[in-house]
């Protein structure tokens, strides 16, 4: 069944060629806002691991990656899911000190992606990785990077406007932040979905923490890998998006796991197998830095800042026929 939703009377607010030139504006302006308030330096990043490293992103553990070999070089490659195990090798390998962190470009392919209005098999973002100490391993030092992101969107927000006045787009600085558990004891009879729209429609702007661990339902409300993100430690953004009528996650993020956490989280969800991969091993020796780190969605993030009713508007993916059909029909332009 077709996923894609265009709501009643939608237009696009901006001409082929200035929504480029919009498209441009964000990602540049964007980066040198997140950039300078988290501390950041940008790096070159891969399109592809091996597929022995353990490098590459399980995301929920049933998707499967893009496989190629390499018969120059004796080895299978897999297309990255995201960088989350590859930016805090790359702190390490680069020498990057405590209170410094990366960024980069990543570009990714999804295969087993569901489309809708949100999700392509195209995942364009910036992955981020910063050093911290075992003593801002806390919920406080993580609300203080969210604050930090918040900001930076909205600057950049503000600063688009001021460039391309029909974009009138009114995002909200405060953070509500709640727990997965906290959301569940609100609406005990709401799916996780529904959850997270009735509570970013009440306050426009939120973080909900603490994904991937079960809760008292027995369920979790996502799943994560066990490897990057401690589950206790993370949560993703959401903004309420005006245009789709529905919240929408921006960026996941989390304070990482760390040799005890992540031991724990490899028995509790079954993946004991990691432990024999290379990451894993360096990981579970404490040989690499305590992080914080995660996703901020390029495309996602121009569609909120241009009213877009869906991401094909902003990136160029591939689409089924029905979705192209629904989009002509209603005069959404998929580039």
């Amino acid at each position: 069944m077709n996923k894609t939703y265009i709501p009643e009377g939608y237009r696009p607010l901006l001409d082929k060629y200035d929504t480029q030139l919009a498209i441009s504006y964000i990602k540049k302006t964007f980066q040198s806002e997140f950039a300078s308030a988290l501390n950041l330096k940008r790096v070159s990043a891969p399109l592809f691991v091996t597929e022995g490293s353990g490098l590459n992103d399980n995301l929920s553990g049933v998707e499967r990656p893009v496989s190629f070999d390499i018969p120059a070089a004796g080895v299978d490659a897999q297309i990255v899911h995201s960088l989350a195990k590859w930016k805090r090798l790359a702190l390490k390998r680069y020498g990057f000190r405590v209170g410094e962190g990366l960024y980069t470009d990543m570009n990714a392919i999804r295969r087993d992606e569901e489309l809708d209005n949100l999700h392509s098999i195209y995942v364009d973002q910036w992955d981020w990785e910063k050093i911290i100490t075992e003593e801002t391993r806390t919920i406080d030092y993580l609300k203080l990077m969210v604050t930090a992101i918040v900001n930076a969107i909205c600057n950049t927000n503000e600063r688009l406007h001021a460039h391309f006045p029909q974009l009138i787009n009114s995002l909200s600085r405060d953070v509500a932040f709640v727990t997965t558990q906290e959301l569940e004891d609100m609406y005990p009879y709401y799916t996780a979905s529904e959850r997270e729209n009735a509570f970013v429609k009440e306050h426009r702007t939120a973080f909900i923490m603490q994904i991937g661990g079960a809760l008292k339902s027995g369920k979790p409300h996502d799943n994560r890998a066990p490897d990057y993100d401690d589950w206790s430690l993370n949560g993703d953004i959401f903004f309420w998006n005006d245009t789709l009528n529905r919240a929408v996650e921006i960026s996941s993020m989390g304070i990482r796991v760390n040799p005890e956490v992540l031991d724990r989280q490899l028995t509790i969800s079954g993946h004991d197998e990691r432990r024999s991969l290379t990451f894993h091993k360096m990981l579970l020796n404490g040989e690499l830095p305590l992080t914080v780190g995660g996703g901020i969605g390029q495309s996602r993030l121009c569609m909120l800042m241009m009213n877009c009713a869906h991401i094909g508007e902003v990136q160029s993916s591939i689409w089924d026929e029905e979705t192209l059909r629904i989009c002509e029909e209603a005069g959404v332009p998929i580039l």
